[in-house]
């Protein structure tokens, strides 16, 4: 978020403070009684301290915003109490200064309306006590113009940190956009040697055969394109052992297929190692005709599941898929159970 230092702000705003506070006391014999002074002055030090000492957000609580706005309100009315407005009073009209500096910061802190009501109020009551001239003579355009120069620069530095992070959002998404196209680029060349590996010495022999081929080497090829298949679809559910049965209930004629669609990416290692044995086992011990491995939604309990179909006539393929009986039925949790 771009601001000014804090420390920098406190320093100022504490040697404007002091400054007003030393015109009050060195002007204390000029009132008719020193004693409203005194109060206004002790009323102006512990709000100008409360300000710039409480809450350590940019937005000043709304409460000493209030306090604050009675203060500036009060001290015209004390320190005017005592003077005469048909004579120079000198400095002893420090009040002025030391209202326009608590609004700033009152509006430096973000409580715009109520450093306005503060100003407005200190040149009403200016126009009332000594006419409309003493809003020049007194000082009381100054203190407005330091409210609205502070209420510009609030307003600047808002738009400026909404502006930063706008831009920082912007440029994390196409951080993740950058990340996510390198990863599918590695993904996609990482398949496409596997894909080669395995694909090519059948490529070479189907070539140099003329696409004439037997029936092993046809059924060779039928498990190569299942295999290239699982690489593909089956993604984190390929271990080699996952590979070696797979392979195995294919050889003895089991129709077998992974789909991977995410749901134990978030899975640690050593979780998704104890799924995949467990997998690795299941389809060992089956002797379904079809066998369908998926990943269940990242929801659910349930990491992996495995349906596990036989024909209801041995040897004899169904039409309908409906009629195919159930011989494996396996959800592998997605956390070890706890034992009893």
């Amino acid at each position: 978020m771009i601001a000014i230092p804090r420390s920098l702000l406190l320093v100022l705003a504490a040697l404007f403070s002091a400054y007003h506070v030393a015109l009050a006391i060195s002007t204390l014999d000029v009132p008719a009684s020193p004693w409203p002074t005194i109060v206004a002055l002790a009323l102006y030090v512990a709000a100008t301290i409360a300000s710039l000492s409480i809450g350590s957000r940019v937005r000043m609580p709304d409460w000493l915003a209030a306090f604050d706005l009675a203060v500036c309100i009060v001290l015209p009315l004390l320190v005017t109490s005592q003077l005469d407005p048909s004579i120079p009073n000198g400095y002893a009209t420090w009040y002025v200064a030391a209202v326009g500096t608590l609004m700033t910061i009152a509006a430096a802190r973000r409580q715009l309306a109520a450093a306005w009501l503060g100003v407005i109020a200190l040149a009403v009551q200016t126009v009332i006590w000594a006419g409309p001239l003493a809003l020049g003579t007194l000082g009381v355009i100054g203190s407005i113009a330091w409210v609205a120069i502070a209420h510009m620069l609030s307003a600047a530095l808002g738009t400026a940190a909404r502006e930063t992070r706008r831009y920082a959002h912007a440029e994390r998404e196409a951080a993740e956009w950058q990340a996510a196209q390198d990863a599918h680029l590695f993904v996609g060349q990482t398949r496409l040697v596997q894909t080669n590996r395995i694909s090519a010495p059948m490529l070479r022999r189907i070539a140099d055969r003329g696409g004439v081929l037997t029936e092993p080497q046809r059924l060779e090829c039928r498990m190569l394109e299942a295999a290239i298949r699982d690489e593909i679809r089956g993604r984190m559910l390929l271990t080699d052992d996952v590979r070696q049965q797979v392979q195995r209930a294919r050889e003895r004629g089991a129709v077998v297929t992974l789909l991977d669609e995410g749901g134990i990416d978030d899975l640690d290692p050593a979780e998704r190692e104890r799924v995949l044995a467990r997998l690795a086992a299941a389809i060992a011990g089956s002797q379904a005709d079809r066998i369908v491995v998926r990943t269940a939604a990242d929801t659910s309990t349930a990491a992996v599941t495995v349906v596990g179909l036989v024909e209801p006539v041995p040897g004899v393929p169904a039409i309908d898929p409906d009629d195919l009986d159930v011989e494996l039925w396996l959800e592998i949790p997605r956390r070890e159970p706890l034992g009893p």
